[in-house]
């Protein structure tokens, strides 16, 4: 397999729009998206089905083994004029304008100023994920991800070799089976987001880096495995690696956390190691991932292992993190894994005691940010009272517990909260799901009490109706919403549903990205660079330069280094 060495073809000068003078869509040319609300009733259904989909037909949908027939070229960044390279990492990016836009607008800057220290931009920017929010689609990638770091950097800087990205997909750009991913970062030879040139064929690379550094990312699907052309890719790829080389590897997901829960989650990342890697006797120093929406950095003996998902998605709490982790888990049923290791956790963002300040904010941010969810809740709970109420002007106690209508409602309320635990087996998810439904069912009791003593019930029809539906359903979304926020804060700390909890929140800030440097004499430098607050201001900026960000915030951006950098020789 032939390394195809990096161009630096000329600037496309003819037909370069205007900039916009506004935040118009019609002079930008995408529209500007809100964050997503996660817990929108039709978003949940939806997700929860293409996952249920991928679940049971995944190997139909699944594209890798038709990308053999693709271009197999590994890509050759190692030659620069200085002999070092910079290189940035972002992940889970495509969510809400502000907060993706905010990052964007980082990495574009020729230069970052963190802690006294100046950090150039990188000549790669790797995305290690979830590029757009929340399903596969043209118009979510143009929206989300595509429109917002054009505008950070529309053209390539004049003098300077052109930047190139790479994009390793996740489970979310997996949703349709890659078709939108591929057609927008891998199907075009000359393929470009704003200055960026798009230089992958497939949805998984190598690139060869200054200093005997190399560059692997792994597309898993879904955790499933790795196909056999995807092996095969690497194998080739391997043959240029020896046993004085480091290896820096992608992954879409940080499984050596999510193996302490579920101990085959490694397993593939393993078997890539031991079979592809470790003949070559070279050295994996990095780990590298997104998916979960926070910094933190696991380091042991021989490597670092960093979860970096702070790209634009609402932001997810690390209180929930051990002081340290396995890898592989001794739990495993591999028998010819590689050695257990352990690594201790060394640094968060935001740390452990801002993750359970924010989670507070769960009582007044679910009803605010996802309206639709509240809004379910109270029909549901207007028509279990109905229901209630029903029972209770028929006959004998034994008919009134059994009204068809009663018993309907009252398992729907017990299955939805039983399935919102996501019982996997686990005895925790069975007992706090089933203790929601309870208290949601005491709540309709409660409801029900108090419609009876009111003369609301007495009035011709359909004044009942009408009271139920503009006055009781509102009032009862407002009080199950905040029974859903308590039951969140609570099972978060049994480590059930804590996803949910900073999901339904919403949380733009605390965004975070990586800055690496690879010098000539093969040290690299890991600069984990953290954002406390997303800019919400905007302005355009019609008179700057071609390579100038089209928007700029009103109020500076401040990025600030999450922990010291790290350093590995």
């Amino acid at each position: 397999m032939a390394i195809v060495p990096r161009q630096h073809p000329a600037r496309p000068e003819t037909n370069v729009p205007n900039r916009p003078r506004s935040l118009d869509p019609q002079e930008l040319g995408f529209t500007r998206k809100g964050p997503i609300g996660w817990l929108a009733p039709l978003l949940l259904l939806s997700t929860g089905l293409r996952a249920v989909l991928h679940l049971f037909f995944g190997a139909y949908l699944d594209k890798r083994e038709l990308q053999n027939a693709l271009d197999g070229d590994v890509f050759d960044h190692s030659t620069t004029a200085t002999g070092e390279l910079w290189l940035d990492y972002v992940a889970d990016l495509g969510d809400g304008f502000d907060a993706t836009y905010s990052v964007a607008y980082l990495l574009s800057q020729e230069e970052l100023e963190v802690d006294g220290e100046r950090l150039p931009r990188g000549r790669l920017l790797l995305m290690g994920g979830d590029q757009v929010y929340p399903l596969a689609s043209g118009d979510g990638y143009e929206n989300r991800m595509k429109g917002p770091y054009r505008a950070a950097l529309p053209e390539a800087p004049a003098g300077v070799p052109r930047p190139t990205l790479f994009a390793l997909p996740g489970n979310h750009d997996w949703y349709d089976g890659l078709t939108a991913f591929l057609r927008l970062f891998a199907r075009r030879k000359d393929g470009h987001i704003g200055g960026w040139r798009t230089e992958q064929r497939r949805s998984y690379f190598a690139v060869k880096l200054p200093a005997n550094w190399w560059l692997f990312a792994v597309d898993e699907q879904f955790g499933a495995y790795i196909d056999d052309p995807q092996l095969l890719y690497f194998e080739k790829a391997a043959e240029q690696v020896g046993p004085d080389d480091r290896v820096i590897i992608m992954t879409p997901s940080p499984t050596w956390v999510k193996a302490q829960d579920n101990p085959h989650a490694y397993d593939a990342v393993d078997y890539f190691i031991r079979t592809i890697l470790a003949p070559t006797q070279a050295q994996v120093r990095v780990l590298v991932s997104g998916d979960l929406h926070h910094y933190a950095r696991f380091s042991g003996e021989d490597r670092e292992l960093i979860t970096c998902g702070g790209g634009g998605a609402y932001t997810l709490g690390t209180q929930n993190l051990p002081d340290h982790i396995m890898v592989p888990p001794k739990e495993t049923l591999t028998r010819s894994r590689s050695r257990s290791l352990r690594y201790d956790l060394r640094g968060t963002f935001p740390d452990a005691p801002t993750s359970r300040r924010m989670g507070w904010g769960v009582f007044h941010r679910i009803p605010r940010r996802n309206a639709n969810f509240a809004n379910l809740l109270g029909i549901i709970h207007t028509l279990t009272m109905l229901a209630m109420a029903g029972a209770a002007s028929q006959g004998g106690n034994i008919q009134r517990l059994f009204s068809i209508p009663l018993v309907l409602m009252l398992v729907l309320i017990m299955a939805g909260t039983i399935a919102f635990a996501k019982p996997d087996g686990h005895a925790r998810h069975w007992v706090l799901g089933v203790a929601h439904g309870l208290v949601q069912i005491a709540v309709a009791i409660g409801g029900t009490w108090v419609w009876l003593q009111l003369p609301f019930r007495d009035w011709p029809w359909p004044g009942p109706l009408a009271v139920a539906a503009f006055v009781y359903g509102p009032l009862i979304a407002i009080v199950s919403s905040q029974v859903v926020a308590l039951y969140l804060l609570v099972a978060a700390n049994f480590d059930v549903n804590l996803n949910e909890l900073f999901a339904g929140q919403g949380i733009e800030d605390a965004k975070s990205f990586l800055r690496m440097h690879i010098t000539p004499d093969g040290a690299l430098t890991i600069h984990p660079i953290g954002v406390d607050r997303v800019c919400h201001d905007w302005v355009a900026d019609p008179d700057g330069e071609p390579h100038a960000p089209w928007l700029r915030p009103a109020t500076p951006l401040t990025a600030h280094g999450i922990e010291p950098p790290i350093r590995i020789n």
